[in-house]
């Protein structure tokens, strides 16, 4: 009834890969993008100006109240300016874009002034696009309870 303790079943051993060859994630480059999109939220309290790849990934953002204005100046053709201004500078010098496509939502004063700070910057504008929403009054009622 004496249990044989001599021979212990263990793992099959797996060969280590040595620290040496292990690759470092580092952090990755910029992507260059040519060709992107420009997304302009202009209302009447403030414009957000979103650059984006052609799938929609923003990679770079700002807004009239993140460059420093407060209250009634957010909603400022000016400071719309300065916020297109500063988006498009960093498109283009990390991105390397040269080509937008500009989308367009809201009724706000820095629609064409955000639009114009891209074009003055040196790059290229293919087309412009209203997705400004237009109140259509919903769909039916339902209709009155009958007695």
């Amino acid at each position: 009834m004496a249990e044989d303790t001599s021979t212990v079943k263990t793992a099959p051993e797996v060969e280590q890969k040595p620290e040496a060859t292990k690759a470092k994630r580092g952090k990755k480059g910029k992507r260059v993008v040519p060709a992107g999109e420009v997304h302009i939220q202009a209302t009447f309290n403030n414009t957000i100006v979103s650059v984006t790849n052609k799938k929609g990934e923003v990679l770079a953002a700002s807004s009239a109240g993140a460059n420093g204005f407060r209250g009634s100046k957010k909603g400022t053709a000016y400071a719309a300016q300065i916020a297109a201004e500063k988006v498009a500078e960093i498109a283009k010098r990390d991105h390397a874009m040269s080509s937008v496509d500009v989308f367009v939502k809201g009724i706000g004063l820095g629609r064409d002034s955000a639009i114009r700070a891209f074009s003055t910057l040196g790059i290229t504008i293919n087309s412009i696009t209203d997705k400004t929403p237009i109140a259509h009054g919903g769909c039916r009622p339902k209709g009155e309870r009958k007695p």
